[in-house]
């Protein structure tokens, strides 16, 4: 055999050697992945209520713990009726979408938390956006995954970006709903005084990022409308204990 047929044969070898030893990695490393993106997403969760640090670092056990104790998740249709708490899947119900209920030590709701899902500049961006249960004041905002440019839209996931949020309206001064919007720049500098609630500060260099990211929060907080016009109107009553949970509409009973 020649040199050349040689060489040609052990490149061949080591590729499957290699691509083997990647695929059983890969195996074997997946229900750790799996763990550490279910881990993330419980821990944004109660970062967006404010019930962790977001500068500390927390264990497993800790993120589990707490989530189990504080969150219900929960579906809701279209008409803001929630269904049983993880019982019945948004593919049984097209209609449905996925709700967090956070709840306080007298196991009264104190916050919903909506996963956010759209389009930014580069790719989907993920997290989620608290609403106290006055179903009008953001609680909370946090970004688990994106892929904008580092140093410019990418400064969503940074605190400080986030922390803008809290306390910000999703309805106008006459209680009607117009979602939050992202300014180009510093909102005050451009948004008048009756409009500021409804806005936040921009990214400096990211204007598109700021464009996708505030008609995407516009959608969802939509679709959400009703569920939030529940809360607003206060006639929704809901009361969690351990693995037994409902909600009804106070005016209905």
């Amino acid at each position: 055999m020649s040199d050349k047929l040689k060489s040609i044969g052990f490149a061949l070898i080591l590729c499957l050697v290699c691509s083997f030893m990647l695929t059983a990695a890969s195996t074997r490393l997946k229900p750790y992945q799996t763990l550490n993106i279910r881990t993330d997403r419980k821990k944004n969760i109660l970062k967006a209520i404010g019930l962790i640090d977001r500068g500390k670092g927390y264990d497993v056990e800790t993120i589990d713990r707490m989530y189990a104790k504080h969150i219900f998740k929960f579906t809701v249709d279209k008409t803001g009726t929630i269904t049983d708490k993880q019982t019945k899947s948004q593919t049984e119900h097209d209609d449905a979408l996925p709700l967090y209920l956070a709840i306080d030590k007298e196991n009264k709701i104190r916050s919903y938390i909506i996963p956010i899902e759209t389009r930014g500049l580069w790719g989907k961006i993920y997290g989620y956006m608290a609403l106290k249960k006055d179903g009008s004041t953001i609680d909370g905002f946090t970004v688990y995954k994106h892929s904008e440019t580092p140093g410019l839209g990418g400064e969503i996931e940074n605190s400080w970006f986030q922390k803008n949020f809290v306390g910000k309206k999703i309805v106008d001064a006459n209680n009607n709903f117009v979602s939050i919007s992202i300014a180009k720049g510093r909102a005050s500098d451009q948004i008048d005084k009756n409009h500021l609630p409804n806005y936040v500060d921009g990214i400096s260099g990211a204007t598109l990022t700021g464009s996708y990211l505030t008609r995407g929060l516009q959608k969802i907080l939509s679709e959400y409308e009703p569920i939030s016009l529940r809360f607003r109107q206060d006639i929704l009553q809901c009361r969690m204990q351990k693995d037994i949970s409902w909600c009804e509409n106070e005016k209905e009973k």
